[in-house]
């Protein structure tokens, strides 16, 4: 009987893993909410980049990106924050 009890407040599962769980799900939550807040920034881009009714400024963006076409006299300024 006394091993039951030690094993509920001492084991992987017992009462004194309950702080480290919760410190793991408030960690999780905030790689979570970092995650929502770049699939929503990733969310915006396709549609501005939809086929039917392309925006004309992100379209310049990414060709010129992708090609690596710019005048001499243009500075790119890159706005992602990575």
């Amino acid at each position: 009987m006394a091993f039951f009890g030690i094993y509920a407040v001492l084991g992987p599962n017992g009462l004194l893993a309950y702080g480290d769980y919760k410190r793991q799900l408030v960690k999780r939550e905030r790689d979570y909410a970092v995650l929502d807040q770049r699939r929503q920034v990733l969310k915006n881009r396709v549609a501005l980049l939809n086929p039917d009714h392309a925006n004309p400024d992100m379209v310049d963006e990414m060709v010129r990106k992708e090609l690596n076409v710019t005048h001499p006299d243009e500075v790119i300024v890159p706005l992602d924050p990575k």
